[in-house]
């Protein structure tokens, strides 16, 4: 039988409209000056080590990690909501996103006392980057196909071959969690036989080859590992764990805001741009369809935040919002493009028209990350009993 799935309504504490204008005056205050609104689309993916030291400074980076690795042992549900004031404002976020989502996390639940010292203080002082080094040519969304190989040697070290793809920031990034096989695959169970390592970068045997994207911009790298020595205390977690390690992850990684926040900045210059009085019902029409689904989508994900800060394992539900999130925040600026027919002005040299050309060039690629459609949709039919 299925398990079933829900999704429940979480209260927010009573503290939460403080905390969020706390967040708002500063943001206000340290925001970068000038920041034009297409840079503020998919901020999560925009590099700038400075603003997220001084997030960092603030204990904003995190926030519900123990104190003694540098956290601040806050609810997550203050976590939620910061990061939703962050993407609602576009902030720069990229640097620390994923080493404060997902990295340090893994470290925390699966590294040994050293590792957890060494790496989770730096990354919430805003200093230490972090990148996923799961996805392989021929092994995108398909992890059990992965290719790359670490092998044991007599000293107890590792040697590790192989290539990652579509690395997000890796040129900029200090450290990396590697997924690599270590045993042959057991075609009954494909699964096993993998392990994570985490690996600095400057480690010898360890090359960067940034990919440029259709915009011109470098955000996703290959890494190439030709013969790089790890050391034996570089192994996170159980040898041959690297699965179930890696799956733990990917609930972190699929059900946050940024799975429906991506393309927010547009919306917000669409409503600028009509005014409180749009002047076609078309346009009013498109606006109150696009609230109800931000707000629906925003339920869904605040409920799996509840649900992974009760200790819950919400996979199926993290797979609903990401799948979900990623077909509003794809369709969304085809949508406001095709408003011009309804009477919404678009100036060639205007903040609008330039967030919408960004956009229209780049959320194709939002359902890629974190786990294709089909995969998305693999997982939840699975979920349904369906397969």
């Amino acid at each position: 039988m299925p398990t079933p799935f829900t999704f429940d309504p979480v209260d927010l504490p009573p503290g939460i409209p403080a905390f969020r204008a706390e967040i708002r005056e500063w943001l206000a205050r340290e925001m970068p000056r000038d920041y034009p609104s297409h840079q503020r689309a998919n901020c999560w993916a925009v590099y700038d080590a400075d603003f997220s030291r001084r997030l960092g400074a603030r204990g904003w980076i995190g926030m519900v990690w123990p104190k003694t690795y540098g956290g601040h042992e806050r609810s997550p549900i203050e976590r939620y909501v910061l990061m939703e004031e962050l993407l609602a404002a576009g902030a720069p976020v990229g640097a620390h996103w994923i080493g404060d989502r997902q990295t340090a996390p893994a470290i925390l639940r699966y590294g040994t006392e050293a590792q957890k010292q060494r790496y989770v203080p730096a990354v919430a002082r805003g200093e230490c980057f972090c990148c996923i080094g799961m996805s392989e040519p021929n092994a995108g969304s398909d992890l059990a196909s992965v290719k790359t190989r670490a092998e044991r040697l007599p000293d107890g070290r590792w040697k590790i071959n192989g290539q990652k793809i579509w690395t997000t920031l890796a040129h900029k990034s200090h450290l990396i969690i590697v997924l690599a096989r270590t045993s042959p695959q057991d075609e009954k169970n494909r699964h096993a036989g993998l392990s994570q390592f985490l690996l600095e970068f400057g480690t010898p045997g360890m090359r960067v080859q940034p990919i440029t994207d259709l915009v011109g911009e470098q955000h996703f790298n290959e890494i190439f590992f030709e013969d790089c020595i790890v050391e034996a205390d570089g192994l996170l977690g159980t040898e041959g764990d690297g699965w179930k390690q890696v799956t733990a992850e990917l609930s972190l990684e699929r059900s946050g805001p940024e799975r429906y926040l991506s393309s927010m900045s547009l919306f917000h210059e669409l409503l600028r741009r009509v005014g409180p009085d749009p002047a076609s019902d078309a346009v009013r029409q498109a606006i109150g369809r696009l609230s109800a689904e931000i707000w629906t989508l925003r339920q869904m994900s605040l409920s799996v935040a509840g649900q992974l800060a009760r200790g819950e394992d919400p996979y199926v539900q993290a797979a609903i919002v990401k799948d979900l999130g990623n077909v509003f925040e794809q369709a969304l600026p085809p949508l406001v493009q095709s408003l011009a027919d309804a009477g919404v002005r678009l100036e060639q040299d205007s903040d609008f028209v330039r967030t919408l050309a960004l956009l229209l060039q780049v959320s194709p690629s939002f359902s890629l990350r974190g786990g294709t459609r089909e995969i998305l949709r693999g997982i939840i039919a699975r979920g349904l009993g369906l397969r």
